[in-house]
Parts: structure tokens; C-alpha cells; sequence
């Protein structure tokens, strides 16, 4: 076997970026919302904007970028609450966005969140009794 002198700057670095996880998207915080959730900011009152799945979100004032974030897939994964234990350990979520938050039908669980999520994607990765949750989200 090689000593560490032997292995290269390269395999070394990629070794402790294994060991170490390293973040891959932005971080900012994401509260919930119920129903009603029509009509919508992006698609109005079409039933059909929504994924089976219900894996969907209303898009705070970071991402809305004017509407252009309608439509926008996102993986969204619970890093930490203010309540111990409240993410759900390694679960990441894929939501489509059809709304924007500032001006949803349903009231956010908490106000100013970077991504409102809908009840069945929240409970999918963090504790649905919590408000708001710091996540990882990329585009």
C-alpha cells in the first residue's frame, strides 16, 4: 500500500472532499403552505400546472427573478431547523415552481422564505409540525 507521500496532491484532495461533504448549491431557508393552492402566479387557475407527485413550491423574492423562475425544477434538501431533529437525514426533494410566494393564495407558514414548499414536499424532508427550515437548493 502507498504512503500518503506517494499519493498525489490531486487523489489526496479528492479523498478529503469525500470524507468532508462539500455544498453544490445555494442555502437559504424554506417555510410551507396548504391548500387552497390555485389560482397561481404562474399558470393561474389550471389544475394541471401541479405534478402528481404534489412536489411543488411558490418562489420567494430571491429566486422569482419578474416570473422567470415559473416552471424551474429545483432538488431541495433540509439541512437544519432551530429545533433539533426536525430534517428528515438524507432526503432530497425535486419541486417544480408554480407560484410566487409574496402572493399566494395560502399564507406561507413563515414569511420572507427563500422557497415555499407544498405541504407534501416539506413533510418529505423535514418534520411538518416545524415553520421554517434552513435547506440546499440547486437549479
Amino acid at each position: 500500500m502507498p504512503s500518503l507521500r506517494e499519493i498525489s496532491p490531486f487523489l489526496l484532495s479528492l479523498l478529503l472532499a469525500t470524507l468532508f461533504h462539500l455544498s453544490h448549491g445555494d442555502v437559504g431557508t424554506s417555510a410551507h403552505y396548504r391548500p387552497p393552492y390555485l389560482p397561481t402566479a404562474c399558470y393561474g387557475n389550471s389544475p394541471s400546472q401541479f405534478p402528481s407527485s404534489n412536489m411543488f413550491a411558490a418562489a420567494g423574492e430571491g429566486i422569482w427573478d419578474n416570473g422567470a423562475a415559473c416552471g424551474r425544477q429545483y432538488l431541495v434538501r433540509c439541512i437544519s431547523a432551530a429545533v433539533p431533529r426536525t430534517c428528515r437525514p438524507d432526503q432530497i426533494i425535486q419541486v417544480r415552481i408554480v407560484d410566487r410566494a409574496q402572493t399566494s393564495r395560502s399564507r406561507p407558514s413563515s414569511n420572507g422564505a427563500t422557497v415555499v414548499l407544498s405541504s407534501t414536499a416539506f413533510g418529505s424532508i423535514a418534520d411538518p409540525s416545524a415553520r421554517l427550515i434552513n435547506v440546499e437548493f440547486q437549479q
